[in-house]
């Protein structure tokens, strides 16, 4: 079954995973192209690509001077995708299932999709890290994002990218390389007009959050920034779980003017004690001390969010449309 589908995984020294997880997908998938893009590698990932491609025809290695991710990905479609129904997407950082690909083109066979998305359960190896998973994990870290949280299956506007029917891929010509960051809810957007888009949660996969708070910081204002410039493209109305971050950086506005009103700082102190409170229940229940401190990690991701929506909406610019068709 898994035989009908092109296997992309953007790469960027991915060395430490990269060798396991091209094992596992050729085990899974005997006859599967799987493309390796490229944006410059320099910890060794190059070198078990060639290294496994040389006894592996299947196996590609494909550079992409673009370096971000949907560019290694269009690039991968447009050579590499005639032949193949499907586009399974793979992101190096995370550990998938058995036998992934396979249960992915089956429920989308079954739910008569044209893209399936799945949850991700964040687990942390460091102390930070698994601050940054409980809060991920939870309600006060995603808003209680679908694709954040195992539950039913179901038909979503949005989730993280598994599994596309390329020719749907194609005809709305792929990823807007015009983003940097949340490119997959942009074309999830357009993707939506010509089909449905299935939640699969028996394909939960295993994701690894920032390892520290500045790299949280700088992903979580990314992704703010690129939610708004999606909402700006398609001039959409951002929904309630969106809206409740921008009240952080509202908070914090108002409490630089508390040498002139002190009463002023109350909302931020009230977000950040019920946030911090919340993450302690988190860690009591979860028996963790490290868990304890997901409030912190929440907080970073309230006002990076926040920030980088307010900032990317005051500039007032709204980003191209760079998508060109895929032949």
């Amino acid at each position: 079954m898994s035989s009908s589908a092109l296997i992309v995984i953007p790469c960027l020294n991915e060395a430490a995973h990269l060798r396991g997880l091209l094992q596992q997908l050729r085990a899974d998938n005997p006859s599967a192209r799987i493309v390796v893009a490229d944006g410059g590698s320099t910890d060794g990932s190059r070198a078990i690509v060639e290294e496994l491609g040389a006894a592996d025809h299947g196996i590609i290695l494909m550079d992409n001077p673009d370096r971000i991710q949907s560019a290694g990905i269009n690039r991968a479609v447009a050579m590499h995708g005639d032949g193949h129904e499907w586009l399974a997407r793979i992101d190096a950082h995370c550990a998938y299932p058995a036998n992934y690909v396979a249960r992915l083109i089956k429920a989308g066979t079954q739910r008569n999709a044209i893209s399936v998305v799945v949850p991700m359960d964040t687990i942390g190896l460091s102390c930070f890290q698994k601050a940054a998973a409980a809060a991920q994990n939870s309600v006060i870290g995603t808003g209680g994002s679908p694709h954040r949280s195992k539950g039913a299956g179901a038909y979503v506007d949005h989730g993280h990218h598994a599994l596309m029917q390329i020719g749907a891929f194609r005809s709305v010509g792929g990823y807007n390389l015009g983003m940097s960051h949340n490119e997959d809810a942009e074309l999830d957007h357009r993707l939506r007009m010509h089909g449905r888009i299935w939640l699969e949660p028996d394909c939960t996969i295993t994701y690894f959050p920032r390892a520290t708070p500045l790299a949280l910081w700088r992903q979580y204002r990314n992704y703010g920034k690129g939610r708004a410039q999606t909402l700006q493209l398609h001039r959409m109305r951002p929904k309630l779980r969106q809206m409740i971050p921008l009240a952080v950086p509202a908070a914090l506005f108002l409490a630089l003017l508390a040498p002139v009103l002190p009463l002023l700082a109350l909302p931020l102190m009230v977000w950040a004690v019920l946030t911090m409170t919340a993450g302690a229940l988190i860690g009591w229940r979860s028996r963790s001390l490290c868990a304890a401190m997901c409030g912190f990690a929440a907080m970073i991701m309230h006002m990076a969010w926040g920030l980088g929506f307010i900032r990317q909406i005051a500039m007032g610019k709204r980003p191209l449309a760079a998508i060109r068709p895929l032949s």
